[in-house]
Order: C-alpha cells, then sequence, then structure tokens
C-alpha cells in the first residue's frame, strides 16, 4: 500500500512531461507560437494542375471602386421560318369565259391589222375549181395544188369534162400532190354528182356539198365563204393548233372546235378570222418553232415563249412574204404584198 502515492505521482509526472513535449519546442519557445509566426504554405497541387493554371490567364480583378454594371436580359428570339411548314402557292387565278372571250376578239382585230391581204390560198377562177382544188389540198400544200391544178383545169374545165376522163390520165397530172389515186376517186365522183345531181353546178348548202365524194365541212365551208360569201369556220391543223395555244379552246375535234369558236364572233366575222388565222399560223406560229420573237400578238398569247424568242433568230423562222419569200399562189389578188409562186418545175418551185 505504501507504494501506490508514490507511483500514483510518478504517473502523474509522466503525463505533465508528455503534456510539456507535446506544447514546448526543442528550445524551449511553445510550438504554437512558431506556428503562429510562419508563413502559411500553400497546398502543391498535382502537376497537371499547375500546367492548367500556367495556360489559363489570370483573371483581373474588378476594382471595387467601379459599379457593377446590370446586364440586360436577352431578347427573346422569334422562331425561325425554315421551322414553319411551307404555306402552298396559291394557284394562278383562271381566266373568266368573258375575259378570254376579249382577248380573242382583240386577237382578230390585230391579226386583221396585220394581214389586211389575208385570203384563200388556192387559185381558182370559179366555185368548181375551188371545191377541186380544196379536195386536193388534203395532205399537201396550197403551193403545190397551185403548180398541179392549171394543167388539170386546162383538160377538164367542167364537171362533166372530168367526169368523163380517163382516171389513169387524171392520176399523173395530180400526182405531185400525193395520195393521187384516191384523190383522183374523189373528185372524179364529186364531178359525176355535180352533173348527175345538180345540173353541173356546185351547190351553195352546206347539206349538200357534204354528201359529195371527198367533202367534209372543212372543204364545205371553205367553197361556201369563198365562193358564196357564206359566213364559215375553216378548221384546218393550223386553226387547230393557234386556237389551242391561244387558249378558245381546249378540244382537239374539229367539230367541237368550230361550235366553240362559233360562240366567240359574230357570224360575219368567220370567214375573214379563219384567213388570218391561218396565215398567222402558216407564216409566223408555226407547229415545230413558232417565230415568237417575232409575233405581233405575243402581248395576247398565253403560249409565248414556246418557240423561239430572240427577236434575230425567229425573224429567220418567218415564211412567205413575211420571210421575203414567194407566196403560195401563182396568181395572187389584188393587194398581195409578196411575190407570186413560181410554177411547177420552175426554179424556186
Amino acid at each position: 500500500m505504501s507504494n501506490s502515492p508514490v507511483r500514483a505521482q510518478a504517473k502523474g509526472a509522466e503525463r505533465v512531461s508528455a503534456e510539456g513535449n507535446s506544447a514546448v519546442g526543442e528550445h524551449g519557445v511553445s510550438k504554437r507560437a512558431k506556428a503562429a509566426n510562419r508563413k502559411p504554405v500553400e497546398p502543391v497541387e498535382p502537376a497537371n494542375s499547375v500546367k492548367a493554371a500556367k495556360a489559363a490567364k489570370p483573371v483581373k480583378p474588378m476594382k471595387a471602386t467601379e459599379p457593377v454594371k446590370a446586364v440586360k436580359p436577352a431578347k427573346a428570339t422569334k422562331p425561325a421560318k425554315a421551322t414553319e411548314p411551307a404555306k402552298p402557292a396559291r394557284p394562278a387565278k383562271p381566266e373568266s369565259r368573258l375575259a378570254m372571250v376579249r382577248r380573242a376578239r382583240r386577237i382578230n382585230r390585230e391579226l386583221a391589222e396585220v394581214f389586211p391581204y389575208a385570203h384563200p390560198e388556192l387559185d381558182f377562177r370559179n366555185p368548181f375549181e375551188l371545191l377541186v382544188a380544196t379536195v386536193l389540198s388534203a395532205q399537201t400544200t396550197d403551193l403545190r395544188v397551185n403548180q398541179t391544178t392549171p394543167a388539170l383545169f386546162a383538160k377538164y374545165p367542167t364537171p362533166e369534162d372530168l367526169a368523163a376522163a380517163v382516171p389513169e390520165e387524171v392520176e399523173e397530172l395530180i400526182r405531185p400532190t400525193g395520195f393521187f389515186r384516191a384523190k383522183t376517186k374523189s373528185i372524179m365522183g364529186l364531178a359525176a354528182a355535180l352533173r348527175d345531181d345538180f345540173g353541173g353546178e356546185v351547190p351553195g348548202r352546206l347539206e349538200d356539198l357534204v354528201k359529195l365524194p371527198g367533202v367534209g365541212r372543212k372543204t364545205a365551208f371553205v367553197v361556201l365563204g369563198n365562193a358564196f360569201g357564206v359566213p364559215g369556220i375553216t378548221v384546218d391543223t393550223h386553226f387547230m393548233r393557234l386556237v389551242r395555244r391561244w387558249r378558245w379552246t381546249e378540244s382537239d375535234d374539229p367539230v367541237k372546235i368550230e361550235a366553240e369558236v362559233a360562240t366567240i364572233f359574230p357570224k360575219s366575222e368567220w370567214t375573214m378570222l379563219s384567213h388570218r388565222v391561218i396565215f398567222h399560223g402558216r407564216r409566223i406560229c408555226h407547229a415545230r418553232k413558232p417565230a415568237c420573237g417575232a409575233c405581233p400578238i405575243t402581248h395576247l398569247c398565253p403560249s409565248y415563249g414556246e418557240g423561239e424568242t430572240d427577236p434575230e433568230k425567229a425573224k429567220k423562222l418567218l415564211k412567205y412574204e413575211m420571210g421575203g419569200f414567194p407566196g403560195q399562189r401563182l396568181d395572187p389578188p389584188p393587194g398581195y404584198p409578196g411575190r407570186p409562186a413560181p410554177p411547177l418545175g420552175a426554179s424556186g418551185g
């Protein structure tokens, strides 16, 4: 028991000594005081962090005296139009019936100024010659018919003469017009009908003419309009092409075209309208390559641009008197501005 206080005192001394060593340095200065006098040591960053710090530019500190400017909030941007669905294009307003009729009649008036000399381009001296020449003009040009008929009419001047002819001789005379065998049958047949049914005279009624061999509505209207003064619309290939280009009709049936165009123009205009349209189709508004750049009615044509639009190139496409060449008639009417066509076999024929 006597040793217990001594041991306890010794342990207390060891505890004090241990605490004193923890707070006092080797030279008797408190470790806490030394720690207070030391500069704080910056923590060492990894090598990668040091390189990144060197690479980054130092940020200039803002002066305390400068007031901080308020940042305006960004304006809300509208969504791009490209993201909106595209609106369908508004279709062009279709031309009204009234507007089309006015445009068509203006075309007729302006063509009358361009072709005041428009006329049937077949040579004839009487209704019989015009009837035969018109039948022969199928699938060939009026020029070729005009070069062929002088010899034919010199040998067979009347229906009675032609009806009594030798077919082979007629075929040889009209061979240049093409399809000469079928045409011989037609013209000899109509000559016989005129002799037997109409006293050798060409009738002046549509219903009588269309009964003759080889005579349809087109041929009948040519004869009625130009030999008898009866108004009629001649729907040939040129007429059909142009009235469709001008949007007067969408039909490709000659009878329907005739009926539709007849509602646009007064009856008194039908015959001359036919001549003007056909003249324009033969000289300017061709089937394969229209001379759009030389056309006088482009401002009225909804099909402008289908052909050559360059004026100089278009001028080279003009035919007959418009291009400075001979016309189709060997014996043109007074007032015709072009040159007469040469006879068959002559230079330029």
